[in-house]
């Protein structure tokens, strides 16, 4: 028995540590945004609406410390009754997250549902993003690396869409529902090989809805 033990320790260590990670509002910190307990759409979750449209929106879970490995979670977004129609029920995962003197930084992999099936190829191929806080938004990233760090990917708003990423290194991959290839690669992560915790982000005018949180770590 201790060496059939001994073995599954091993074997832990090699493959890595899977974890489900309970979404409930007691366990996260709350920035500029208000978490409570929902089911939606046949799925036990957690609600996250904004209240601060010009700030940081995020729900960082705590006790979790996350370097390298993979993350997999549901999301569903869409635009909040009475919002403009320029918002896209942003919605997404921060991981590596570090708050260093009162300043958030952390890595970014969002959605635009709204655009998913959008009758303009243009906007169609913002359906995905990743950003780096502080320094790294959108916009910059849009302007000096235009189509670099945003894709296309099939995605309805208000519907259950499955994420998974997958980090190594300075490196991370965004898959979309159950595809085999990833819809978004990020070479260079601006924060490098860092190592934090993880926030369920969204964005501006979103009613936001997360469910089945599961991580690897390698």
């Amino acid at each position: 028995m201790k060496y059939l033990i001994i073995v599954l320790i091993l074997f832990s260590t090699v493959t890595g540590f899977s974890q489900s990670i309970q979404l409930v509002p007691e366990k996260m910190d709350t920035v500029h945004v208000k978490v409570s307990e929902a089911t939606y759409k046949g799925k036990k979750a957690v609600r996250v609406i904004g209240n601060n449209y010009n700030a940081e929106e995020l729900a960082i879970i705590k006790n979790i410390m996350f370097n390298d490995g993979t993350i997999e979670l549901d999301v569903s977004g869409d635009r909040l009754p009475g919002t403009d129609t320029s918002f896209r029920g942003f919605i997404g995962l921060a991981f590596r997250l570090q708050n260093e003197k009162d300043t958030l930084k952390y890595e970014c992999f969002y959605l635009r549902p709204t655009l998913g099936r959008d009758e303009d190829q243009l906007r169609r191929n913002h359906s995905t993003q990743y950003i780096s806080a502080p320094n790294y938004p959108w916009q910059l990233l849009r302007k000096e690396t235009p189509g670099v760090y945003e894709s296309y990917a099939d995605m309805v708003a208000g519907e259950w869409t499955h994420l998974k990423i997958k980090v190594e290194g300075q490196k991370a991959w965004l898959y979309i529902n159950a595809a085999s290839q990833p819809a978004l690669i990020v070479n260079d992560l601006k924060l490098g090989n860092s190592k934090g915790t993880l926030a369920l982000w969204i964005g501006p005018g979103t009613d936001g809805y997360f469910s089945n949180l599961k991580i690897t770590n390698q």
